[in-house]
């Protein structure tokens, strides 16, 4: 993508920004004062995630887990994933605040899905490739299968999109993202809240069908 093509991409960025703002702004205050409610204070659940070239941020998610019991009764994710939270992941309102790092440029609306930091020694060359753009609240890997597909397929759904990104291609996948969210299929792979952890080249976990 050529310097205009990202200057292109953040106009439009800003542009749906402006045009989500009203909307969000109210589901940010309804989705707050429902985790308060259920899951308790804070409401947002902040981790470092890496960016463009694997540089680290602070991606703002709203919480959808417990926290870690002390006593070790609650420690897996599946564990600790409340009814109220599993609903918020389900709607993907729980991603609603990181339209605070789009509007930081730290993100786009569309590129790969920020993951975690111990994944970054754990790919293929061609799977890190996924870094050379933002990451995105919605990608090609989500209308594909979301979490549903294994980790490879998933990863080489998006280099796939860092191959042909475009801002025609960038519309094409929010518009089929809305599809995939009202169907609400590819939520979480068995046995994980989201997906099990990717564990380096080949892994397939998280093949079976989404529950």
């Amino acid at each position: 993508m050529t310097p205009a093509q990202r200057r292109a991409k953040r106009a439009m960025d800003l542009a749906l920004l402006l045009l989500v703002a009203p909307v969000a702004v109210l589901l940010v205050a309804v989705t707050a004062i429902v985790v308060a409610a259920t899951i308790g204070r804070p409401v947002l659940f902040v981790q470092h995630r890496p960016g463009r070239h694997g540089v680290g941020f602070p991606l703002v998610k709203f919480r959808t887990m417990r926290p870690v019991d002390p006593a070790g009764a609650l420690v897996a994710d599946e564990q600790r994933l409340t009814p109220a939270g599993r609903r918020l992941r389900a709607s993907s309102l729980d991603e609603l605040p990181s339209l605070w790092n789009i509007a930081r440029g730290q993100m786009s609306f569309v590129g790969p899905r920020p993951l975690l930091m111990s994944y970054l020694d754990r790919y293929t060359a061609r799977q890190a490739r996924r870094h050379e753009v933002l990451p995105g609240l919605t990608g090609l890997a989500q209308v594909q299968g979301r979490n549903a597909v294994p980790w490879d397929e998933r990863l080489e759904w998006d280099v796939r999109y860092v191959e042909g990104r475009s801002l025609r291609g960038d519309l094409w996948i929010l518009a089929a993202t809305i599809g995939v969210l009202l169907s609400r299929r590819g939520v979480t792979a068995p046995g994980a809240a989201t997906m099990p952890e990717f564990v380096g080249a080949g892994d397939r976990s998280g093949a079976q069908t989404a529950r």
